[in-house]
């Protein structure tokens, strides 16, 4: 029996508003926007989910001295909505 690796989370409303204005923000990194563009993409009229590149913005981001409270904000919902893990290694 094969393990579902689809996450079902997706970004609130909140955290879309969040990540919507970090995109919109000439000061956020591009690292940031990465973050934020996933977040949105996962928005509950969207059916994306976070990949390699925009998890490990995410993670930057949110370790970042420089990133605002909203672009954390973004970046944790990205975070969460990272696939979970198959136990298998390729």
């Amino acid at each position: 029996m094969s393990k579902n690796t689809k996450n079902t989370r997706q970004t609130g409303e909140k955290a879309a508003t969040a990540a919507g204005k970090s995109l919109t923000n000439k000061k956020t990194t591009k690292t940031e926007k990465t973050a934020a563009a996933s977040a949105v993409s996962q928005a509950p009229e969207s059916k994306g989910q976070t990949g390699k590149k925009a998890a490990s913005a995410a993670g930057k981001t949110l370790n970042s001295k420089k990133a605002t409270k909203t672009e954390k904000a973004a970046a944790a919902s990205t975070l969460a909505q990272t696939p979970a893990k198959s136990g298998k290694k390729k």
